[in-house]
């Protein structure tokens, strides 16, 4: 499957990461994986902020999912506040199906139960991170925010995005990777 040539003014495939002063609690030191970015808006995955109160093994149970045991190291993941309940895995591209969004060469979006059922039993992606909701942003609301000062954004890596290190530290390794010191960062917008 081709992946088409994006704008090079939209951000699908990069990571947001927010600024210090983020009014919106939600976000605060957020990083989000921009899975699509248009001129309709744009969806994306927070990528550093977990839900603690669900493990992995306990959605497959709701779910009705067997497992072959290896869901304990699945973390799951805060996607956003826009629709909570439902579950998205943002994966490397070698788990394709028909519901697939392919994002770029190296990622790629599914919201089926079937990549649950793949996960559990040891066939899904190579990479994967799990999140319930997302963040979504309507038609130049993003870009608004941006010109704000509400937002940064930088290359996405798989390490950032999937990386089993601490994920309390993918906001401070975000603003490292753009050569940013936050302490340094005012948070209103500067004006001529």
């Amino acid at each position: 499957m081709a992946v088409a040539a994006k704008d090079k003014s939209y951000l699908a495939g990069q990571l947001l990461v927010a600024m210090p002063g983020m009014m919106d609690p939600r976000f605060t030191k957020t990083v989000i994986y921009m899975c699509a970015h248009n001129a309709d808006g744009a969806m994306g995955l927070v990528v550093n902020k977990l839900i603690e109160s669900l493990s992995f093994p306990d959605l497959l149970a709701q779910l009705g999912i067997e497992s072959v045991g290896i869901g304990d190291q699945i973390k799951i993941h805060f996607g956003g506040p826009v629709e909570s309940s439902r579950g998205f895995v943002l994966h490397s591209p070698d788990y394709r199906r028909d519901a697939t969004l392919i994002v770029d060469e190296q990622m790629a979006l599914t919201a089926t139960v079937d990549i649950l059922k793949a996960i559990a039993i040891g066939s899904g992606p190579r990479r994967s991170l799990l999140a319930l909701g997302y963040a979504g942003w309507g038609p130049g609301q993003l870009d608004d925010e941006i010109k704000a000062n509400g937002w940064l954004h930088v290359a996405a890596d798989d390490d950032l995005v999937f990386g089993a290190g601490n994920v309390d530290d993918k906001w401070e390794r975000a603003m490292a990777k753009l050569g940013i010191d936050p302490r340094m960062l005012s948070d209103s917008a500067g004006h001529a």
